[in-house]
């Protein structure tokens, strides 16, 4: 890590162009971000071991967390793959499947293995790994969250061509939807009830306090202490709101609205979306339940009709969407 590297501050003012909303994750993400990369260049000056902090994502699916994990590898410069927890418990071949997760890191680094070493894992659906409530996960989830130990640790990892990948300073990521895990907060009893509130600050502090994921609550979740003991820092995304939802397909770089609007713009043609139909897009996206994933198909459902004849009709100089329920209103000049 170079003195150039953006500050937490400065990730998240970068953050904010790409990720709405989550502006408690962001901070907490940019932080252990931050922090790693900074302790992996001050161990590598000194010959001294690193003490890793990875981090655990907890949220709805839709909501951000693969998208942040990108973007800040992006803004860093470090390679950056992901996985999905499922894929690795449904193979017998855990460690195998593993390796292929650091030789997609590999080739995102271009074959640099010292970039790889500096890179960062996605690892979602971490929930799906626990060991309690279903026999097929007591026993396939548990190996999985075994064979990951070490590599999320560090760990030399000898590579199908023989090579090794030092994983030291790779910063692994879990995000997992995390179903019923507030149902089990509030009902456990660790509560830090003995921190006075005589004063508005203290409430916060409390307030948050027992907001807060506690290492027993993933244990009775499912995820075995060892696991959990690698990911010390928690960031919780919340639900995406309507409002939240019509802001991230108009507001960030490379937001869906303006990538159309230039799609049109490239066949002569002015798009116009009024606010009501990003509304409804966003309407429907919560019903669905799946968060800012499926904007994109809605929202390229709604305009297919006039997508497959603006190409061939020259003519056409505007198209207006009013409502997800009318058909396009198209100008010819």
């Amino acid at each position: 890590m170079t003195p150039a590297t953006p500050t937490p501050a400065a990730l998240v003012r970068e953050l904010d162009h790409h990720v709405i909303g989550q502006e408690d994750a962001k901070k907490v993400v940019a932080v252990a971000v931050y922090t790693h990369f900074r302790k992996v260049a001050r161990a590598a000056a000194r010959n001294d071991v690193v003490t890793k902090s990875n981090v655990l994502l907890i949220g709805p699916s839709g909501t951000g967390k693969t998208l942040m994990c990108e973007t800040l590898s992006a803004i860093l410069g470090v390679p950056f793959a992901s996985a999905e927890a499922t894929a690795l418990a449904q193979t017998r071949f855990v460690n195998e499947e593993i390796e292929a997760v650091l030789q997609r890191l590999i080739e995102r680094a271009g074959g640099d293995l010292a970039a790889a070493a500096r890179g960062i894992v996605f690892i979602d659906e971490i929930d799906k790994l626990k060991t309690k409530g279903t026999a097929e996960g007591t026993t396939s989830g548990e190996r999985v969250q075994h064979a990951l130990l070490k590599i999320m640790e560090g760990a030399q990892v000898r590579l199908a061509d023989g090579r090794y990948l030092d994983t030291t300073g790779i910063l692994f990521v879990c995000g997992g939807a995390f179903v019923g895990l507030d149902e089990i907060i509030r009902s456990q009893t660790h509560g830090y009830g003995f921190i006075a509130t005589s004063s508005g600050d203290n409430r916060s502090i409390l307030d948050r306090l027992n907001s807060r994921v506690k290492p027993t609550d993933l244990f009775t979740y499912g995820l075995i202490p060892e696991f959990t003991g690698r990911l010390p820092i928690i960031a919780r995304f919340g639900a995406l709101s309507r409002e939240l939802l019509v802001r991230i397909m108009t507001e960030p770089r490379h937001a869906i609205y303006p990538q159309f609007r230039d799609l049109f713009a490239a066949e002569g043609v002015d798009l116009v979306v009024e606010p009501r139909v990003f509304e409804q897009v966003a309407e429907l996206a919560i019903e669905y339940k799946t968060g800012a994933r499926s904007l994109r198909g809605i929202f390229e459902e709604i305009l297919a009709p006039v997508l497959y004849v603006v190409p061939d009709d020259k003519s056409i100089r505007k198209v207006v969407v009013s409502s997800m329920f009318a058909e396009p209103a198209i100008e010819r000049g």
